[in-house]
């Protein structure tokens, strides 16, 4: 935190409620206003800065006229001649065909999971007659210390 934040913090609250609300010094407000209205501040870490909730300081940012709008881009909107029919709402999704498997009826497959007794595996070209037998020989491990069980 600078200085000057430092400084404007100490300056900021003069007093309390009676009901434990703070009261604020006008000119520090003032301020504090200022420094939010710079470009790129954060209005967020000013306030966090000077121990104030940045609700309260949208607050005076609103009552001093500034109001802090997001920022929007806008496309430049083409002439209407130049608009020949609306955007389609579709687009093409290439479409990969999947290997044919092999005669004999074993299909090669890649496989991740994790077991309720904690084994992590990661099977990579497996042939998915043997996926179950491994899968089940997996399960019937006894779990380590570090893993759940």
């Amino acid at each position: 935190m600078t200085d000057e934040l430092q400084e404007l913090r100490r300056r900021l609250v003069v007093g309390r409620k009676n009901d434990g609300r703070s009261v604020y010094d006008t000119q520090a407000k003032a301020e504090l206003v200022a420094l939010c209205l710079q470009p790129g501040a954060s209005v967020s870490r000013l306030a966090r800065e000077c121990g104030v909730n940045a609700n309260q300081v949208s607050r005076w940012l609103r009552e001093h006229g500034h109001v802090r709008r997001p920022r929007v881009s806008v496309a430049p909107v083409a002439p209407v001649a130049q608009v020949t029919s609306p955007p389609s709402a579709f687009m093409a999704v290439p479409v990969m065909q999947a290997p044919a498997a092999p005669a004999d009826g074993s299909a090669a497959m890649h496989l991740q999971a994790r077991l309720p007794n904690g084994v992590a595996f990661d099977l990579r070209g497996v042939d998915a007659r043997h996926a179950g037998h491994l899968i089940e020989a997996l399960g019937r491990l006894r779990c380590s210390g570090s893993t759940k069980g």
